[in-house]
């Protein structure tokens, strides 16, 4: 299944300087290492598990696993043929069906063949009939696979539960419909011989033979619904990948069995990942350059991480620069610098309810009365974007307006008519008449607010400069509005944005494909990446038709028009700038990419070589 990621932030701290002291040299990259700069470290190896949906962390998965197909650097999704196909089988109005069927051959990286019962677990995962057919909880708080796409559009579209065909190489699938971009949501492999291995308490490699019986056991349990032995998978699925160490000695290999061209090898703990190429690597295009390993090396953004690769201590930089760091990225002679623009945009989200599991949101923003509404688009107006973009932004790219939809990015042609009609022009006017209109809001409930300001709890991502940056630029002018934000910096923030003790998140959403239902998981109620608590059938019936039908790009804008206007009259979000987006690295790599979806690195491994 596809991942959405969101997109991490930070503050230089401290301990960052500690950081530099384990990383490879030189001459070790020389023989076929490269080392990859990342501001934020690993929370855990499993992305699809709830909480867990963290760029860093689908960065490792994407290097360790290959499905039906990948974006490349130009947006185009491409058909992974090397690993399978797929291919509609029935194009009825109500039966739609497309058949997934994986290359003879294919294997796991500890020998065992890759099969269509390897596709069943996103089912599993991913359908919330089938969960509730086989006793696998029917709520978030209660399934037993913790997973973020157990009501995606997966889901939502499934018809019954996937046919195997005879020779376990495919399985077909029928959907209630066509729907857009179907492609993108079929089944992805999974070893889950693996599962039922530590499910078993097994702590070592199987045989091949052994990696097959238990593949059938996978099977039966599947088709027979057995919830014991399900439920025995779902924990070990949900819980054995958050880790953030890994001994090479001493951690279960079985956690690490992939198909993608490079294994999880060791971690430390907020330093690094090492990654070792794969030698049964067969799934994906063939690799044509010469790295033997991937290192993921996390070092606070700004003078650590640029030090560090002047000094070649790292080969990949790909952060969120400042100005001042991106001229000292242009002057250090021995690195490619390569300029863009991201697909990643930066957003400031006041909180309206508690997400599930959290205590209820009683803060100053809950829930949908006339008070709470004014005072969320007070705050939103409050945020001073045009400072933002004209301090932070522009002496890294001039080029980057400020951002007026969360749906559309101005280099598409429907972003005119989106701002045109989506309710953004609320929040457009010189400063100083925004926050006058703030704070006459404001007063509306709290007179004396510039002498009794209302206090803000504001989650700060941790170890970034420019993020730093932002939140004092948007405390400073907020004051004027009658707002005190009272920041709290965390390094490892990701878990925390869905918390009910903030009053606002700010972050970024990293776009992982073109898909036209992406904003579903983001506002609809109760999935996987609505942070701010917010629920209103209006907004979900919405969405599902952006899910559910093909839409010319005239009646796609209209829908993202009426979407845009709940957010914005509502005051639920505030879009602020795309990311400048800037790699940095060593000239002695070649093939090296950017592409504007995650994961924007490291797409194309494959093409990597000294």
């Amino acid at each position: 299944m596809n991942k959405k990621s969101l997109r991490r932030l930070a503050l230089i701290g401290a301990a960052s300087s500690a950081l530099v002291v384990s990383l490879l040299t030189p001459a070790q990259a020389a023989r076929g290492t490269v080392i990859v700069h990342d501001t934020n470290p690993l929370t855990g190896f499993n992305s699809s598990v709830v909480g867990f949906n963290l760029v860093t962390n689908s960065n490792v998965g994407y290097l360790s696993g290959m499905g039906f197909g990948y974006y490349d650097d130009k947006k185009r999704w491409i058909q992974n043929t090397t690993f399978g196909s797929y291919k509609i089988v029935s194009n009825k109005s109500n039966d739609f069906r497309v058949q997934y069927t994986v290359n003879p051959g294919r294997l796991w990286s500890d020998g065992t063949p890759i099969t269509g019962v390897d596709l069943l677990l996103s089912h599993v995962i991913c359908s919330p009939d089938y969960a509730k057919e086989a006793g696998l909880g029917e709520t978030t708080a209660t399934r037993a696979f913790n997973a973020s796409c157990y009501s995606g559009i997966y889901g939502t579209q499934v018809a019954g539960d996937p046919i195997l065909s005879s020779d376990k190489m495919s399985v077909t699938v029928r959907y209630k419909k066509r729907f857009p971009d179907w492609w993108l949501y079929g089944p992805g492999p999974s070893p889950v011989h693996t599962l039922v291995h530590l499910a078993d308490t097994k702590t070592g490699l199987q045989s091949v033979a052994s990696n097959e019986k238990a593949r059938d056991a996978f099977e039966k349990a599947f088709s027979s619904k057995d919830t014991a032995t399900l439920k025995d998978l779902g924990k070990v699925w949900s819980t054995a990948y958050n880790l953030q160490d890994v001994n090479a000695a001493t951690t279960n290999p079985l956690l690490w069995v992939g198909n993608g061209g490079f294994l999880v090898s060791s971690a430390i703990k907020n330093q690094s990942v090492t990654m070792k190429a794969n030698p049964r690597y067969n799934s994906g295009p063939a690799v044509t350059g010469s790295i033997d390993n991937v290192v993921w090396k996390f070092v606070a953004d700004g003078n650590p991480a640029i030090q560090a690769l002047a000094n070649g201590e790292i080969d990949i930089y790909n952060g969120q620069v400042t100005a001042d760091g991106l001229a000292s990225l242009r002057k250090i002679s021995s690195v490619t610098v390569v300029p863009g623009i991201a697909s990643t945009y930066e957003h400031w989200d006041p909180r309206v309810g508690n997400t599930p599991g959290e205590p209820a949101y009683t803060g100053i923003f809950a829930g949908y009365s006339a008070k709470a509404t004014d005072l969320r688009r007070a705050f939103l107006l409050c945020v001073p974007r045009e400072e933002i973009v004209t301090k932070l932004i522009a002496p890294i790219n001039p080029d980057i307006p400020v951002l007026r939809s969360v749906a559309v990015t101005p280099d598409m042609d429907i972003y005119n008519d989106v701002i045109r009609a989506n309710g953004s022009a609320y929040y457009v006017g010189a400063q100083d008449s925004l926050n006058k209109r703030g704070l006459a809001l404001v007063r509306k409930y709290v007179p004396n607010a510039l002498n009794n300001p209302i206090k803000v709890s504001v989650l700060v991502p941790g170890n970034n400069a420019r993020r730093a940056a932002e939140f004092e630029l948007v405390k400073a002018n907020a004051r004027k509005c009658g707002f005190d934000l009272v920041g709290d910096v965390q390094a490892a923030w990701p878990g925390l944005t869905f918390s009910s003790k903030y009053d606002v998140n700010f972050f970024g959403w990293a776009s992982t494909s073109t898909a036209q239902a992406a904003l579903r998981a983001n506002w609809y109620t109760d999935l996987s990446n609505n942070r701010s608590g917010f629920s209103d059938p209006e907004m979900n019936r919405l969405l599902d038709e952006l899910a559910n039908k093909p839409m010319s790009e005239k009646v796609k804008a209209q829908t993202f028009i009426k979407v845009e206007r709940i957010l914005n009259d509502k005051g639920l979000t505030l879009p602020v700038f795309q990311f400048p987006a800037v790699l940095a690295y060593n000239k002695d790599i070649k093939g090296v990419k950017l592409a504007p979806l995650s994961p924007t690195t490291v797409w194309n491994f494959w093409e990597w070589s000294y």
